[in-house]
């Protein structure tokens, strides 16, 4: 027996047995032996979607690029690779991916398994750079899964419900420079020029202050070709992103949960501690931040239409609930996908993201969320907490029973199933 934690902590489970293999051949080995299989990556999702009781499959060991043509940008890579690690490689190549989140721990099957995004009006998430997967079923069968097959919708936000994903061909791109432009503003500005920042930037995301009208915003654009690099100075990314966002941070949000009634004026200093900056520099050092402070998060993709009502309502809610909230929230937007369990299926999608300290229970303020979120048909990100079941996700989700069918198919006797995928498919 082993124990397992995600990255926040706030999931663990007691696997039977610990498998790390290096190779399909030993995934399919693994597959056929045991009775309950789970695979985890990194453990950044907030939700236990990857804990078991069963086996526990590590594909750390299988994190390598099989192949890379740099004429068409499609590159084959083995699941467990990380995408810190692929980034770097691609851009060895001179390949990037498209967009990327803000964060590049997680494994390239984990983070599309469960739909990561990034923003940008015109942009999708990861999961629509697959040109194909490689994916093991309950019997063992090796399947390659590209756009001609039936399943291929279905495998690109697979939830790891379908059978283990062991290699992963990406469609990558030219690498590319942004141009970051970040600064403060006010969240009343923010809102009353929404269509015009979200649509006049390859890029634009923003970050909320609760119980304050102040937000961060970024603007990353891709620059044009000849544009020399200007990154952030050593000392500039050191004080901002290392010092200010990380360690003072993190005294921050101590001090915060000892002493709750100084969280208004703590959000205030916190959205006017990081002044305006710009830099350009390669768009995987742009896109991606570290970020050391553990929190818990919920996160939402609502209609884009509906992202100023609902932060509204949010803003209401603050002011009525008494609920003192230290983290600020995230905003960001992508455009409509085919993939039938992405959050951003079928429609141009606002994310909203909520966030508390790892020590500071969230469940008023994430369930109080959840019904503004779902109000307006929200999807919960499926890395993220949230507490809905299938019959409301059937309602969300038009190709629902599809993914469904072809999990019958794919794993009849749910080998690949646990807690967390009975509450949300259903079974």
């Amino acid at each position: 027996m082993s124990a397992w934690s995600n990255w926040a902590g706030n999931v663990t489970a007691t696997a039977q047995v610990v498998a790390r293999p290096s190779s399909t051949a030993e995934v399919v080995d693994l597959v056929r032996t045991h009775e309950r299989l789970k695979v985890v990556g990194a453990g950044h999702s907030f939700t236990p979607i990857a804990a078991t009781d069963g086996a526990l499959v590590h594909l750390d060991r299988m994190s390598r690029i099989v192949s890379a043509d740099v004429a068409s940008g499609l590159v084959r890579v083995q699941a467990g690779i990380s995408l810190r690690r692929l980034n770097r490689a691609l851009d060895a190549l001179g390949l990037a991916l498209p967009n990327l989140g803000d964060v590049d721990p997680q494994s390239v099957a984990g983070a599309t398994s469960t739909g990561t995004h990034g923003t940008g009006a015109k942009r999708f998430g990861i999961a629509k750079a697959i040109a194909a997967v490689q994916l093991v079923t309950a019997d063992g069968t090796v399947h390659e899964v590209d756009a001609s097959h039936p399943w291929f919708d279905a495998v690109r936000v697979g939830l790891g419900a379908l059978g283990v994903i062991t290699e992963v061909t990406l469609q990558c791109v030219p690498a590319f420079l942004l141009h970051a432009r970040e600064e403060p503003a006010s969240l009343s500005s923010v809102l009353a020029d929404l269509d015009a920042l979200v649509d006049g930037n390859d890029h634009f995301e923003f970050y909320w202050f609760p119980h304050t009208d102040k937000a961060l915003t970024k603007r990353n654009n891709r620059v044009p070709e000849g544009t020399a690099a200007a990154p952030l100075p050593r000392w500039r990314h050191a004080l901002d992103d290392e010092f200010l966002s990380n360690t003072v941070y993190e005294r921050v949000q101590r001090l915060a949960l000892a002493r709750p009634s100084l969280i208004p004026r703590i959000n205030t200093l916190s959205g006017s501690l990081l002044g305006a900056r710009q830099y350009t520099d390669a768009s995987h050092r742009v896109f991606v931040s570290p970020r050391r402070v553990r929190f818990r998060e919920s996160e939402f993709a609502l209609p884009r239409a509906a992202a100023a009502a609902a932060i509204g309502e949010i803003q209401r809610w603050f002011a009525t609930s008494g609920e003192l909230v230290s983290f600020p929230i995230e905003v960001r937007f992508t455009a409509a996908d085919d993939i039938w369990m992405s959050t951003g299926h079928g429609r141009d999608s606002v994310y909203i993201a909520v966030h508390q300290y790892h020590r500071t229970d969230p469940t008023r303020y994430f369930a109080a969320m959840q019904e503004i979120f779902t109000a307006h048909e929200g999807r919960p990100h499926w890395g993220k907490m949230h507490t809905l079941d299938a019959e409301y996700l059937r309602g969300v989700y038009p190709r629902f029973d599809d993914f469904r069918a072809v999990r019958d198919e794919a794993d009849p006797q749910r080998r690949f199933t646990n807690a967390y995928l009975r509450q949300v498919l259903g079974d």
